[in-house]
């Protein structure tokens, strides 16, 4: 006999797979799949995924879940409530509105083919590089949407085509699945929630609209965005053809904002999410707090139409899980992740040396897109197992650096940094060598959840809380999940930490301007 509970659905959609998750009334998984789909690279510095690849990925994983769910005598069917939807940011699709069908492969948000775009722009506008940021929080980045969008109407005929005849619509990954999933050609939502907005370079972040002034400077017409919604609120209904038809959608968040909800940070916590890149976010409350030390500003979440607006500090790490895979992929030095962790722990230092991922730049806080990665302080003494501690040390080195801009911005304010303890998440976390530097390199504690898997269940918080299966007070009053967390706590002495840390400052200034080397 089936069991009848209550179920809410979570869409997953990350830079390199797709998950569905089915959480029950204690946000405990009854059933999961994951699918990983194709990145292509054309070229150096390009990065493009197929937006149909990633639909089908959706719809395997949503077939196959519930299909698990129910063998294992959960009415599904009866029980489920609401989706949720959580995706990568920045990321951006062009497709036409009569055919549905995507004017050119997603360019992803690591992707670096508009530098030429951004610099145009620096030289062009008064404000230079900063030219937006009182209005999105943001700088002028090949990150962001905005950048990779100009380059789609510039670049491909297309989509100047199916702009000039009103059939172009835009959107990050979260519009393109909403849009499918609530109808597609037949009547799909275009919509986009606030904290992919804030990614875009072209929201207003205190009034949450579309900037105009914004649009008119960059030549970008409004009729092709997507309309701004909250992140917990009923946005439609899945249409005919999806195993949950007629299911409601009812919440939807940037992966980096749903991780942060999932780990229930409040004012004054940050977390940090460990995949291909790595993601630190500080919630700041209702307060915009403009970074002077490379930080972005960018809401945290908007739990319903009428709710708060909380905001946060971001620092955005290109390359941190990703830095693992190249030296699976690319240099065939690992097997699999797991071996990393077991190369570097068969030694107890780096030996001196230094790699810094800078593949295709740094972000925060240094954002050099001349910046290109290094490997230093290599002697005949190095081997492999050095070089795996190096990786793992350069993940944990470049969270160092934004934590420590966080407390520089925070300024005069009650010090977070030095009280919390940094909530991690996110499938490169499952190490714990990784984890110990973390704590050894910050000083303060590092907490991993039982469900590393945080991203998730932020998405589904945020349904349930948009059809009243949850509260906000079941949301962030998690004592019950969080007896399941680990800690990690500093064994590092202070001034060895002093000395690693100089150390890696050397090592990022040589990656300064060498975009430009021969090949």
């Amino acid at each position: 006999m089936a069991k009848d509970e209550t179920y809410i659905g979570s869409i997953d959609q990350g830079t390199t797979s797709t998950r569905f998750i089915i959480y029950n009334k204690k946000a405990e998984i009854i059933g999961s799949h994951q699918v990983e789909f194709t990145q292509f690279c054309p070229q150096a510095g390009w990065v493009e995924h197929d937006p149909m690849e990633i639909l089908e990925s959706v719809r395997i994983c949503v077939s196959k879940t519930i299909d698990k769910a129910t063998a294992d005598g959960h009415n599904i069917d009866n029980g489920l409530k609401a989706i949720g939807i959580t995706n990568q940011r920045e990321t951006t699709i062009v497709w036409s509105k009569s055919t549905g069908i995507p004017l050119h492969n997603a360019i992803v948000w690591m992707d670096i083919r508009t530098s030429s775009i951004c610099s145009a722009l620096e030289k062009k506008l008064s404000g230079g590089r900063t030219h937006f940021l009182e209005t999105c929080g943001l700088p002028i980045s090949t990150y962001f949407s905005a950048m990779k969008l100009l380059w789609l109407l510039e670049n491909v005929k297309k989509v100047k085509e199916a702009v000039e005849k009103r059939d172009a619509l835009f959107g990050t990954v979260d519009s393109w699945l909403i849009w499918n999933l609530t109808g597609g050609t037949n009547n799909g939502v275009h919509v986009t929630d606030v904290s992919n907005a804030s990614r875009t370079m072209l929201m207003n972040i205190k009034t949450l609209n579309w900037d105009k002034p914004t649009l008119e400077t960059l030549k970008i017409p409004s009729g092709i965005l997507p309309k701004i919604i909250s992140n917990s609120e009923i946005i439609g209904r899945v249409g005919k053809g999806w195993p949950f038809t007629g299911v409601p959608i009812s919440g939807c968040l940037g992966d980096q904002h749903a991780a942060m909800l999932g780990q229930s940070c409040k004012k004054g916590q940050a977390k940090c999410t460990y995949g291909t890149g790595a993601f630190i976010l500080l919630n700041t409350g209702e307060e915009v707090i403009k970074s002077k030390h490379g930080l972005l500003t960018t809401l945290a979440f908007k739990l319903g139409k009428d709710a708060p607006t909380n905001y946060a500090l971001e620092g955005s790490i290109a390359i941190a899980g990703a830095a693992v895979q190249w030296l699976r992929d690319s240099l065939g030095i690992i097997k699999n992740a797991k071996e990393c962790e077991d190369l570097a722990s068969q030694v107890e230092s780096t030996g001196g040396v230094y790699f810094v991922p800078a593949f295709n730049g740094l972000f925060a806080p240094w954002w050099r897109e001349d910046a290109r990665g290094v490997c230093v302080g290599i002697t005949r003494f190095t081997n492999k197992c050095h070089i795996a501690r190096a990786v793992l040390e350069s993940m944990c080195f470049q969270v160092k650096d934004v934590l420590d801009s966080m407390r520089k911005d925070v300024g005069d304010r009650k010090d977070p940094t030095k009280e919390f303890s940094l909530r991690v998440d996110g499938g490169a976390t499952i190490n714990t060598i990784l984890m110990q530097i973390q704590a050894d390199l910050l000083g303060i504690r590092v907490v991993r959840p039982g469900d590393i898997e945080t991203t998730a269940l932020g998405a589904a918080y945020a349904a349930g809380l948009g059809v009243g299966v949850w509260t906000e007070k079941d949301v962030f009053s998690n004592e019950e999940r969080m007896k399941k967390d680990k800690t990690f706590n500093p064994v590092l002495n202070e001034e060895l930490r002093k000395k690693k840390v100089a150390s890696w400052f050397k090592a990022v200034e040589r990656t300064f301007d060498l975009a430009d080397l021969s090949l």
